[in-house]
């Protein structure tokens, strides 16, 4: 995998970070029938308004982690990992990073969301030490709002 260097993007890595998430949500289009929200995101406006942190595997960029400072609490908005690095760690070193950030920030908790049909997504989530806050009906599906209660 090579040397893992993460770093905070700027608006020149909007490509990049769309089509990164576009691939990682592809596998789930036919699980939920459509595509996945962040696949249709707006990327450019997204860095301007929210923190991108983004994991290169040498020179290849592998993983993102979008977060938003929710006033309390770190809210990790999205999580994606290029289908080429999955199964390696990456997400849950970008999990561990946010929670770095939040500490940094004050806060004692960051929290997350995803859909109930991503059952080895909630499964990570679990593993890792967050908790089903509530689930919510939402058109065709169910959100699953997690949280995850932080040394500060």
């Amino acid at each position: 995998m090579g040397q893992v260097i993460v770093r905070r993007a700027t608006l020149a890595d909007a490509t990049a970070i769309r089509d990164l998430t576009r691939a990682a949500y592809a596998k789930w289009v036919a699980v939920i029938g459509r595509e996945p929200k962040p696949m249709g995101a707006d990327y450019e406006a997204a860095v301007r308004a929210h923190r991108f942190d983004l994991l290169h595997a040498g020179s290849e960029l592998a993983a993102l982690i979008e977060t938003v400072d929710a006033g309390d609490h770190l809210l990790i908005e999205n999580v994606a990992v290029s289908p080429a690095h999955q199964g390696r760690g990456l997400g849950r070193l970008l999990l561990a990073h946010a929670a770095e950030i939040a500490v940094g920030l004050g806060y004692d908790r960051v929290a997350l969301y995803t859909n109930q049909r991503f059952e080895a997504n909630v499964a990570l989530y679990l593993r890792v030490g967050y908790g089903v806050d509530r689930e919510e009906p939402i058109g065709d599906g169910v959100v699953v709002h997690m949280s995850k209660a932080l040394d500060a």
